[in-house]
């Protein structure tokens, strides 16, 4: 961490292409020094309060490059824990882009992709949950993504986590206390009572990884298929939920060739809708070609509108989605031409592209078999990604060897050694993996040498 730290880096903040401002930001050991070199407003730069915007001029020797505005944050009250200067100038790509190269000949670096969150994370601004929830929210693309990603920055999922760590340096620490101070007449509980706090590990564990599919829906979206036979509405459906004609409609089968795709915002869920072409049987090997990319998307999909005519009768085609029940959606178009007798009693959203009906209908269909029907009333402010979920199952197997250690009445030694795992576990997820923690609850509990 020392090398690293010993650099002060500089980067523009903001995206790339013209605007009314621009943003760069230094931060590190010279973070002053560096802007003092190009600053100019009548004083050091050392000298301005903190935290306040200072009017001055960019200069390149005797050159004035641009008027800007130049904030300082001095650690450790910062972003990253360190001195951090902010400059704001013009908005245009050449003028940010001369003010970085002046910033880095007067002995900055070009800072690397996500290192200011990295420093944060390296002085203890944050835990690897918020330093992550920062991409989240950068990225989010509905209110519940949005509202996820800030309570995840707030420390809400880390708090959780540190819960349950806390819980397994308590039951590790008892373990060890047997082993290794046997002498000391100490209780090391009943193997009930550790199992009952194993379990509880267990179960916080479990509830954790609950979470995932939550989290993948807000970060990824939901891939949702439009499928079914031609000429059923699925470009009509389609163009309903984008609010906008984006797939050509016609009441000439085989219109839709190829796979389209777009994203929506359906009750702050993002939905990854994708238009297929129609399944039926075709000699036209280009319009095969797309059936055959249709059954791809099906496969690939995590749900799955089966669109159908519902003035039609059920066809043997209407059932050749197979395996896809618990992710499938049966939605019934053209219900204002009337409903076909076959279709009493079929379990399935009803509407009419044509009239604007059921779309609200749809939409609470949507979200139950997405969410369960819970959407409205989850805790968005926990929902794990991918690597927190690496890391829980490999926690619940650690837990559940000890479990198994202990009712086996193997060794202390084992269940200690398993548990250690679990914390490690738990450790990688908040980037905190600290054994003394565990001496220390040893003697702070038991009072070992009294």
């Amino acid at each position: 961490m020392g090398g690293l730290m010993r650099d002060t880096i500089a980067a523009i903040s903001t995206p790339f292409g013209e605007g009314a401002i621009a943003l760069l930001r230094l931060s590190g050991p010279r973070a002053v020094e560096v802007a003092d070199a190009v600053f100019h407003a009548g004083k050091a730069v050392a000298e301005l309060p903190a935290r306040q915007a200072q009017f001055g001029a960019v200069y390149d020797g005797k050159r004035k490059l641009d008027d800007v505005v130049l904030t300082i944050f001095r650690g450790p009250h910062s972003y990253t824990g360190e001195d951090v200067v902010e400059i704001g100038c013009h908005g245009g790509v050449l003028i940010s882009r001369r003010i970085l190269e002046l910033l880095l000949r007067n002995g900055a670096r070009a800072a690397e992709p996500g290192e200011f969150t990295q420093r944060a994370y390296l002085h203890g601004k944050m835990d690897l949950t918020q330093a992550e929830a920062v991409m989240d929210l950068i990225s989010a693309q509905t209110d519940l993504a949005l509202r996820a990603a800030a309570e995840q920055l707030e420390g809400r999922l880390g708090e959780r986590f540190r819960a349950l760590r806390e819980r397994l340096i308590e039951v590790l620490a008892h373990v060890e206390a047997f082993i290794d101070f046997p002498d000391e007449d100490i209780d090391p509980a009943t193997g009930d009572a550790l199992l009952a706090k194993i379990d509880a590990v267990r179960a916080e564990v479990a509830s954790l990884l609950d979470t995932a599919g939550a989290g993948r829906v807000l970060r990824q979206g939901v891939r949702t298929v439009i499928y079914g036979a031609p000429n059923v509405g699925k470009s009509s459906l389609l163009n309903l939920l984008l609010g906008y004609e984006r797939a050509i409609v016609s009441s000439r089968p085989g219109t839709t060739r190829d796979v389209i795709e777009e994203t929506i915002n359906l009750h702050g869920i993002p939905l990854r809708l994708v238009d297929t072409a129609g399944v039926r049987d075709s000699e036209d090997e280009i319009e095969r070609a797309g059936m055959e990319r249709t059954q791809r998307q099906v496969e690939r999909a995590d749900l799955v509108l089966h669109v159908a005519d519902a003035s039609e009768g059920i066809s043997d085609f209407e059932f050749q989605v197979s395996g896809l029940k618990s992710r499938t959606v049966l939605v019934l178009n053209k219900i204002d031409l009337g409903e076909h007798a076959s279709w009493n009693g079929a379990d399935a959203v009803r509407i009419s592209c044509l009239k604007n009906q059921g779309l609200e209908t749809l939409a609470a269909a949507i979200e139950a078999r997405v969410f369960g029907g819970t959407a409205a009333h989850r805790d968005w402010s926990v929902a794990i990604n991918a690597r927190h979920e690496a890391a829980l199952e490999r926690a619940r197997g650690f837990a559940n060897a000890a479990r198994l250690a202990l009712l086996d009445d193997i060794s202390p030694e084992f269940v200690a050694e398993e548990l250690r795992g679990a914390l490690g576990a738990i450790g990688d997820i908040l980037g905190r993996v600290d054994q003394d923690e565990v001496l220390g609850k040893i003697f702070s509990s038991f009072c070992i040498g009294k």
